[in-house]
């Protein structure tokens, strides 16, 4: 894929973008469900972006959601806000496509989820899982081409585990995503898209939530 210029401003990193992968407006469109004059208006700094068009337009194109919510001006409160902001659009875009479905259930799957998630802490605080964790991530991204709506914030997880400077606790649970995203037999197939990316979706979204809870009930430092 083309090196992207960081800094850009959101029309110029767009139309870069489209100029590189040799595509029109038009075709964007196609691939993101937002009209062509939509597209053209932003690109010409028309029409600001929402959250939900940055989303779409970073999925079609493979760019980092990180790197147009920046070009477009969004002010964003690290790491973990900005990836649970990007899961939240990516979330509502899921359900408005099941909202007439009966072949999903939410509860069932959070909870299916949920009991994988408790079952890799368990393998994550061994040797073995953390080995898996960093030394097989990178082949499991390159296995399902680097794309998709959440390879980007499991990327950021991934060098979240890696540093010295998280808790056991934070390790364990960030772990627990990555062994799913690794090893789990998604309960949902990635290839019924785009159902295919919610138990992954929940999976991030659970650890997540986790997380910010931690933070909370942390004691204060002395």
């Amino acid at each position: 894929m083309p090196e992207e210029k960081s800094g850009l401003p959101l029309g110029s990193l767009l139309k870069t973008a489209l100029r590189e992968r040799s595509l029109s407006m038009r075709k964007l469109s196609e691939l993101t469900a937002i009209d062509t004059a939509t597209i053209s208006r932003i690109a010409n700094g028309k029409q600001p972006a929402n959250a939900r068009h940055l989303q779409r337009i970073a999925h079609a194109l493979n760019l980092p959601v990180s790197q147009l919510f920046s070009a477009a001006g969004f002010e964003v409160g690290g790491p973990r806000q900005e990836m649970a902001s990007d899961i939240r659009t990516v979330m509502d875009d899921i359900q408005e496509v099941l909202k007439s479905s009966n072949l999903f259930s939410e509860q069932y799957t959070t909870d299916q989820v949920e009991q994988e998630l408790f079952r890799y802490e368990q393998y994550a605080q061994t040797e073995e899982g953390q080995r898996i964790i960093r030394e097989d991530f990178r082949a499991k991204v390159n296995q399902v081409s680097g794309v998709g709506p959440f390879i980007e914030q499991l990327k950021q997880m991934h060098e979240q585990f890696c540093t010295d400077d998280i808790t056991p606790d934070e390790r364990t649970m960030l772990g627990s995503a990555l062994l799913y995203f690794i090893l789990s037999t998604d309960i949902i197939p990635d290839y019924v898209f785009p159902i295919g990316y919610l138990d992954d979706a929940i999976a991030v979204r659970l650890v997540l939530k986790r997380l910010s809870q931690l933070k909370k009930i942390e004691p204060p430092a002395i």
